[in-house]
């Protein structure tokens, strides 16, 4: 699988356990944008919903991820308990209610690990079924030496900012594509999950960058996250390629 171009950090992978490691899988999309009633974690992809391709990466011995825990809408509880049945699931995780927004899910996901001191915690979007066994890796060795790590790529396009005369041209060497898992020391997370949610959070190292630093490791261009129909086929694609 092709990896990114090199970022501003490259760190080796690292057999060295740092402490416990635990994810939360956030998954609360419903669907709109693929123009299906479906909520697009439930999807199949090659015959699996796509939120079973993301917990399996997880579960991968390898990573030794001692706790995971999924967060669902209320609604959606059901449903997954009769794929995790019709699937043959025996991956243990934990499934939590999510909240309003995914500020709110990722606290409920928190919530579930209370009884750990310390710890690096993922948190990944439910629906990146693809990502490398060795971005999860190196996001969270990283995040166990520094604190807080994410994972993101270069882009690939020209980018331009939006201003009142128009547009101007951006540096996309200065710029950076954010992706998940993004990877924190569990108490640094669970501090910056105590402050009031902001609306200028998009996701969690936007929660955390006041209170510590946020080191980027390469992700990778094959580290989908399953929106659009057009992403589904290609993460088919990809999976067999993976696969083969």
């Amino acid at each position: 699988m092709a990896h990114s171009d090199a970022l501003d950090v490259v760190l080796p992978l690292s057999t060295i356990a740092a402490g416990p490691r635990f994810a939360v899988l956030v998954a609360g999309g419903s669907g709109t944008r693929m123009g299906t009633d479906q909520p697009k974690q439930f999807l199949e992809l090659n015959g699996e919903p796509v939120l079973l391709h993301t917990l399996r990466r997880f579960a991968d011995p390898n990573l030794r991820v001692t706790t995971i825990v999924v967060v669902l809408p209320t609604d959606q509880l059901e449903t997954w308990k009769q794929l995790c049945v019709t699937h043959k699931v025996q991956i243990p995780h934990t499934v939590v209610t999510g909240g309003a927004s995914r500020w709110a899910s990722v606290r409920k996901g928190l919530g579930e690990l209370a009884g750990y001191e310390v710890g690096v915690v993922a948190v990944h979007d439910g629906v990146r079924p693809l990502t490398p066994l060795s971005v999860i890796e190196n996001t969270y060795t990283t995040a166990a030496e520094h604190g807080a790590a994410i994972a993101a790529v270069l882009p690939k396009d020209s980018v331009r900012g939006l201003s009142q005369q128009g547009s101007y041209a951006l540096d996309r060497a200065r710029l950076r594509l954010v992706q998940t898992p993004q990877c924190f020391e569990i108490g640094l997370l669970r501090r910056a999950y105590q402050l009031p949610e902001l609306a200028t959070f998009t996701d969690d190292a936007s929660v955390v960058e006041d209170l510590h630093p946020i080191r980027l490791v390469p992700g990778d261009y094959c580290n989908l996250k399953i929106t659009t129909p057009e992403d589904l086929l290609l993460a088919e694609v990809l999976l067999r390629q993976e696969n083969k």
